[in-house]
C-alpha cells in the first residue's frame, strides 16, 4: 500500500473511533461538544494517530489495539491547535481553511472545548475495555502525559510566548521545536511501538525516529509560513516574523538541509524493521517534503 491509501485507510478508522467517542457524550454540554467537534472534525491530517498506528503494525501488533490512543492523541493535538489559536497566543483566524474555533463559539467556549478535549482523552486512554494490559496502557499514558504536558508542549508553548518578538537564539528554538512539536509526535511513535510490544533498543530507535521527524516537521512550517501558499496550508502565513523559527536561525538554505539530515537519521533508525517499517520511511520522507 502506498502513503496514501495508507493514511486514507487509518484516518477513516481513527474518524469512527472518534465518532464513537462522541456519540456518548450528554446533551447538557452540547455547546461545549459542538465546539470540540468543530475544530477535531474539521479535515485534519490525522499524521499522529496514523504515526501509531503504523509504529504498531510495524512490530506486527493489532491496530485495533492501538486506535482508541491513537484517537486519544488526535484529541490533545486538537486541544492544542484550539489553545494555540488564542487572540492570548497566536491570534489565528483560521485553521485547516476555515474559521478558528474561538471565532465561530467565542473565546470562552473555545478555551472548555480544549480543557474538555485533553482531559476526556485521557478517560479514553484509560477506559478498561481495551485489548492491552494495564501496564501497556500506562505506559502509553505516561509518556503522552509527558509529551503534552510541563515538559512538553506546554513547555514549549510557554517559551514561544515568552520569546515572541524577542532576539532569541539557536538553543532556544530548537527547545521550542522539541517541545511544542517534536513531543507529542514522539509520544505517538512511542505509543505505537509500546501496545506493539517493542522493548530495550527497538523502543529507543522508535524514540530517535520519532523525535527526528517532529522536529522536521516544525522546520518544514517554519519553511511553508515563508514558501507555502495559503491555498494550500489552509491558513495565514508570513506570519513568524515574530517568533522563534529555523528559517529565523538558520536560513532557508540551512533549515532545508536539517530537514534532510533529520530524515536521514528517522529512515536510519528503522532500519532494522526492515521491509516492516517501510510505511515509517515513507512517512519521514512525505514530512520532509509537504506542502501543507
Amino acid at each position: 500500500m502506498d502513503l496514501r491509501g495508507f493514511l486514507a485507510e487509518k484516518k477513516a478508522l481513527v474518524e469512527k473511533e472518534l465518532r464513537a467517542v462522541f456519540s456518548a457524550y450528554p446533551t447538557s454540554s452540547r455547546v461545549v461538544t459542538e465546539a470540540m467537534e468543530y475544530s477535531l472534525f474539521s479535515d485534519g491530517k490525522r499524521i499522529r494517530p496514523g504515526l501509531a498506528i503504523a509504529a504498531c503494525e510495524a512490530m506486527d501488533g493489532d491496530a485495533a489495539a492501538v486506535l482508541p490512543f491513537a484517537a486519544a492523541i488526535e484529541m490533545i493535538h486538537t486541544y492544542s491547535l484550539i489553545h494555540d489559536d488564542l487572540p492570548c497566543m497566536d491570534d489565528d483566524a483560521v485553521r485547516r481553511g476555515r474559521p478558528t474555533c474561538h471565532k465561530v463559539f467565542g473565546e470562552a467556549v473555545a478555551l472548555l472545548a480544549g480543557d474538555a478535549l485533553v482531559t476526556e482523552a485521557f478517560r479514553v486512554m484509560a477506559a478498561p475495555a481495551k485489548a492491552v494490559a494495564p501496564g501497556v496502557a500506562q505506559r502509553v499514558i505516561y509518556e503522552v502525559a509527558r509529551a503534552a504536558g510541563a515538559e512538553g508542549m506546554v513547555a514549549g508553548q510557554a517559551m514561544d510566548v515568552v520569546y515572541e518578538g524577542k532576539a532569541g537564539t539557536k538553543k532556544i528554538v530548537n527547545f521550542i521545536h522539541r517541545n511544542k512539536t517534536s513531543a507529542l509526535i514522539r509520544a505517538s511513535v512511542l505509543t505505537g511501538a509500546i501496545v506493539g510490544n517493542a522493548r530495550g533498543s527497538a523502543l529507543r530507535h522508535f524514540g530517535t525516529f520519532g523525535d527526528s521527524i517532529g522536529l522536521a516537521f516544525q522546520i518544514r512550517d517554519d519553511l511553508l509560513d515563508v514558501e507555502g501558499k495559503e491555498a494550500e496550508v489552509g491558513k495565514k502565513l508570513k506570519k513568524d516574523a515574530d517568533k522563534q523559527t529555523y528559517v529565523k536561525h538558520y536560513g532557508v538554505a540551512a533549515s532545508k538541509a536539517r530537514i534532510d539530515a533529520l530524515t536521514d537519521r528517522a529512515v536510519a533508525s528503522v532500519a532494522f524493521l526492515g521491509l516492516k517499517g517501510e510505511m515509517l520511511v515513507q512517512i519521514a520522507n512525505f514530512i520532509g517534503n509537504r506542502s501543507f
